[in-house]
């Protein structure tokens, strides 16, 4: 029982081990978890997991093996059992599905000015909840200004996650999460290739053997030991590593976790901060991007010179807007295009290269 779901734990890193197993099953045979999935994901984990570095590989594969399950009440000799219907499925009963012949005649307002006019409009003039409209802010309609509906350009308002990738403006608060640095399965190819990067140098205090050294001199010696010591061998190639976070991106976080993880186990040198689709004025120490997390990019320019190497993980599947517009960021208000910024970060670091996890 749940057999194949122990297997994938321990393909996934989660160590653990066949007597914990069948303790999980000695507990379900007890009744400990019923018939409840949160029961047994307690349970569960808690019988599974000896280490909270491993909880986020849990969660992936629990969510993965039983994704769709959900709580079965027990019901009496020939009742049918009744439950209440989740609200976010009645909330997915209202979206609206649209052909592609009729998401084709659905036309944008017509430029990135007009847009942010139109919202303000909307908003002083709206006084109640729509649904399934095209004109106000509301929810399963083509307007350009809500939630799951279809527009082939809009403000997102009060929708947990991205559908159509068509947003240009997010309207609510932006949760991300960083990436894990100790992500071990699959970096090896990753770290093959990060060492044709590698200059070695040997800095700092002598404090290592200089085998070689201390014969010859030795031998000069007639035969009297001499030791020499030399500084240490390290990697002298210093990389800033700049991360595309959320959105579209959390489709590519396992990969991304590998490449962070490969490259902190390869360069000493290595300071990697967060931006969302595209740099603007500001980038962050944290993923959550809040305001004591952020570092001015000119002082990042500033701190790091050229003789650091650049490397931008992001598949810029932004907004053009983001791109040639001041104003047109996704979470924030820009002085200054997107263009602007990422001519001035390239002038600054000519070693530089855009990595994407996307098909060109």
């Amino acid at each position: 029982m749940f057999f194949a779901f122990f297997l994938a734990l321990r393909a996934a890193g989660v160590k653990a081990s066949l007597r914990e197993f069948l303790s999980l099953q000695e507990a379900m045979l007890a009744g400990l978890a019923g018939f409840d999935t949160e029961h047994f994901y307690y349970l569960a984990r808690a019988t599974l997991v000896k280490d909270e570095r491993f909880i986020d590989r849990f969660d992936v594969v629990f969510a993965e093996h039983f994704k769709g399950i959900i709580n079965a009440p027990a019901a009496a000799p020939g009742e049918v059992a009744m439950r209440e219907l989740p609200e976010e499925w009645l909330k997915k009963l209202a979206e609206k599905y649209l052909t592609a012949e009729e998401k084709a005649q659905i036309e944008a307002l017509g430029g990135f000015e007009k847009l942010m006019e139109t919202l303000r409009q909307r908003l002083e003039e709206q006084k109640s909840r729509h649904q399934g409209g095209s004109k106000w802010i509301g929810t399963a309609g083509t307007s350009p200004f809500g939630a799951q509906g279809h527009n082939p350009e809009g403000v997102r308002i009060g929708q947990e996650k991205s559908r159509n990738k068509k947003a240009v403006k997010v309207w609510d608060k932006r949760a991300f999460k960083n990436l894990a640095g100790d992500a071990e399965l699959g970096t090896r190819n990753m770290k093959i290739a990060l060492r044709r990067l590698r200059r070695f140098a040997r800095e700092g205090a002598a404090e290592e053997l200089d085998l070689t050294g201390t014969i010859r001199s030795t031998a000069r010696n007639a035969g009297y030991l001499d030791l020499k010591m030399v500084p240490e061998r390290h990697n002298a190639i210093k990389l800033l590593l700049l991360l595309d976070i959320g959105g579209s991106m959390d489709e590519h976080v396992h990969l991304c976790e590998q490449l962070f993880s490969a490259a902190r186990t390869e360069f000493k040198h290595l300071k990697h901060l967060y931006f969302h689709n595209c740099p603007y004025n500001a980038l962050y120490k944290d993923a959550r991007m809040r305001h004591g997390d952020a570092i001015e990019t000119q002082e990042v320019l500033r701190s790091y010179d050229r003789s650091w190497k650049l490397i931008f993980v992001g598949d810029a599947s932004m907004s053009p807007y983001e791109l040639s517009t001041p104003g047109g960021a996704a979470n924030s208000w820009n002085a200054e295009s997107g263009e602007v910024w990422l001519n001035r970060i390239l002038a600054a670091y000519p070693k530089a290269v855009w990595l994407n996890p996307t098909a060109e």
